[in-house]
């Protein structure tokens, strides 16, 4: 009687397929993102003037007392 059972080792590489498609998926996702962080995209295209102009009261020390006379 021949043994036939096919345990070459050989045959686990269909799911890889499906692992190498959804690593690709992540890095396209991921090339978009650093795209619209770094390139600016769409959201880059805004005015960014800004102002500030703080107003405060002016400081001064206060006076110094005259020394008292030696004796």
């Amino acid at each position: 009687m021949s043994n036939q059972s096919n345990n070459t080792g050989g045959n686990g590489g269909g799911g890889n397929a499906g692992l190498a498609f959804i690593v690709g998926g992540v890095v396209v996702v991921l090339a978009i993102i650093a795209y619209f962080v770094f390139a600016g995209g769409v959201m880059g295209s805004q005015d960014k003037n800004i102002d500030v102009d703080v107003n405060l009261p002016e400081v001064s020390a206060p006076d110094v007392p005259a020394p008292a006379p030696a004796e």
